[in-house]
């Protein structure tokens, strides 16, 4: 185990770390010595004695004010918080060939991605400052998106609440500075396959883009719009969430960073 990041000791809430990007941040986190709080409704698979994981509706105020208590209350403080929580619905705003088919956005579908995506955000991260302020610092970090930054045909309200917290990051980053409490986004790009993109989900994104579910996993695969010419990994978004709540990058605050691959709407 390295401790060049100087994490090893501190304690990271993670919400959604139980899946897909959040749980390999969770893994890094645990290499790198770091106690873990993983607020989400599903179990880690992951055992650990540094690891929490509390079930955890990230949308209740209730479900969230007490998997920050027990964290506390296991390791003794809060140091950090990563907002990884998220969904993501592939939908249009108006279905020009089949009227009210389940592809066009309904009110239900917006509310819940605003309140999975964003209220949650708001939630957490009140509740794990109050935390932090105490304690004379700490780093969140909000789990972004291309999507947000540019926009996504057939994800546009997915597009939005990431667009909302890349706003809620600038802002805090303002309020809660002379706190010595840091804000960052992350904004991934195409990754690698996961078990969060199912058949119903490519199903759905290829409808809203009048494509075959056969060419939109061409379209992962070719990555031709990507100058790197690959997807993501993984781990490679786990290693600037480390970085990025480590010390070493104690100057950055208020801004959202792409791993994107170079990949940009030009």
């Amino acid at each position: 185990m390295s401790d060049w990041l100087g994490i090893s000791g501190r304690t990271y809430v993670v919400t959604g770390g139980s899946s897909g990007i959040g749980n390999s941040i969770v893994k890094e986190l645990l290499e790198n010595g770091a106690n873990i709080i993983n607020a989400d409704l599903n179990p880690s698979k992951i055992t650990n004695e540094r690891l929490l994981s509390v079930k955890c509706d990230v949308t209740s105020e209730e479900d969230v004010n007490a998997a920050v208590a027990a964290g506390k209350a296991k390791f003794g403080k809060i140091d950090g918080l990563v907002n990884n929580a998220g969904i993501n619905l592939p939908r249009i705003l108006v279905d020009q060939k089949q009227p009210d088919s389940k592809y066009q956005f309904k009110l239900s579908e917006f509310q819940k991605m605003f309140s999975v995506n964003v209220q949650s955000v708001f939630l957490m991260t009140q509740a794990v400052v109050k935390e932090l302020v105490k304690n004379s610092g700490g780093v969140v970090v909000n789990m972004s998106s291309e999507a947000g930054l540019e926009g996504s045909q057939g994800q546009s309200i997915y597009s939005a609440t990431k667009g909302a917290i890349n706003g809620l990051t600038r802002s805090w980053a303002k309020e809660l500075g002379k706190s010595h409490v840091r804000v960052v986004g992350v904004a991934p790009e195409i990754m690698e396959a996961t078990g969060l993109r199912t058949p119903a989900y490519e199903e759905a994104l290829a409808y809203t883009r009048n494509i075959t579910v056969d060419q939109l996993r061409e379209g992962y695969k070719s990555t031709t719009t990507t100058p790197m010419g690959r997807s993501g990994k993984l781990s490679e978004v786990a290693d600037l969430v480390n970085y990025l709540l480590s010390d070493r990058a104690s100057y950055i605050t208020g801004v959202t960073i792409n791993v994107a691959g170079g990949k940009s709407r030009g």
